[in-house]
């Protein structure tokens, strides 16, 4: 299997996307924060010294994705037009989704892996100080879809 970010030499370098049309992307990523049981009831309750956690998240999620290109050297710029941050609450720990769309040429599903991973370090950093246990895991692409733009684009 030949890797897009190698060159024929195996040095690594940033794919060249010119040539390739704009169409519509959208990822869904998830992944899971597992904590104790008294951890998310705190947080359910709002009762955090750190504040709202979940809020938080979701808006340092979002920054995350628009940085993506920032953090992950070969990762193309692009123009993020939307990304939501869900989460599901259980009895153990939250279920972190983040849905990313863009019109571009590539990308969107590493700024909607990125999106999940800062939402639950954001959450481990608002509860650390109660919960010395949580586990942050799972975090993969759900979904990654393409689809041709109108002709007025």
């Amino acid at each position: 299997m030949k890797l897009s970010h190698l060159d024929k030499t195996g040095s690594a370098h940033m794919v060249d996307v010119s040539g390739k049309e704009k169409v519509r992307r959208t990822a869904v990523a998830q992944g899971t924060i597992s904590m104790k049981p008294e951890t998310v009831s705190l947080l359910k309750r709002d009762q955090l010294k750190k504040g709202d956690a979940l809020a938080c998240a979701r808006v340092a999620g979002i920054m995350a994705a628009k940085k993506t290109s920032s953090l992950i050297p070969l990762c193309h710029g692009i123009s993020i037009d939307q990304v939501t941050i869900n989460f599901r609450i259980r009895k153990s720990g939250i279920d972190i989704t983040a849905t990313a769309l863009c019109v571009d040429r590539t990308g969107i599903e590493m700024e909607a892996l990125t999106a999940v991973a800062i939402a639950a370090l954001t959450i481990y950093d608002m509860c650390k100080a109660v919960d010395t246990t949580m586990v942050i895991s799972d975090i993969h692409l759900v979904e990654k879809r393409k689809e041709p733009v109108g002709a007025d684009f």
